[in-house]
């Protein structure tokens, strides 16, 4: 668990499934994805993180408001297993629940994800990257202190899919 002035960053609970699924669901939340999630998928995906930050302490943590106790979505690091041109690497990421945007949660839980990372994991280097399109998850990166590197095409989607160009940031540990 890790602990901010408002967030907490916790392992998965059975009871977060139905609000990721709804997030997960949404069409706004999802708008920079190939597609919304069915219930199953987000289960799936759920358990997908519970069971890696099970096996290496560290993940896609739960999302929780400190003074109510809410799920509000998931912020931590990665390891990609696309194709990228820069794996292997691990990125910081984030995905909140519509309700919870502009607010400063995906800042100040993904400073913290990056201070384990930079500490606790000894990383010299996270990145980040989202389509072109997502201006919103590009300034959570600035914010954060990450640098755009370059744009790349997503391995996973077709030349010519709408949100097939995606932008890389970086950040390193002396930033």
């Amino acid at each position: 668990m890790i602990a901010t002035e408002r967030l907490i960053l916790r392992q998965w609970r059975a009871s977060d499934y139905l609000p990721f699924a709804q997030l997960n669901a949404d069409p706004q939340v999802m708008e920079y994805f190939p597609s919304c999630l069915t219930s199953e998928e987000s289960h799936l995906r759920a358990q997908h993180i519970q069971h890696l930050i099970e096996q290496q302490g560290w993940g896609f943590w739960a999302l929780e408001l400190k003074a109510s106790g809410a799920f509000i979505g998931f912020t931590g690091l990665n390891r990609p297993t696309a194709p990228f041109e820069f794996n292997p690497c691990i990125e910081v990421g984030w995905r909140l629940a519509r309700a919870f945007w502009g607010y400063g949660y995906a800042t100040e839980a993904a400073q913290a994800a990056l201070a384990f990372g930079f500490g606790e994991l000894q990383l010299t280097e996270i990145v980040a990257f989202t389509a072109v399109q997502n201006q919103r998850s590009q300034a959570v990166m600035q914010r954060l202190g990450m640098s755009y590197h370059h744009d790349f095409s997503h391995p996973h989607l077709a030349e010519g899919h709408p949100l097939n160009k995606h932008c890389l940031y970086k950040i390193s540990h002396n930033a």
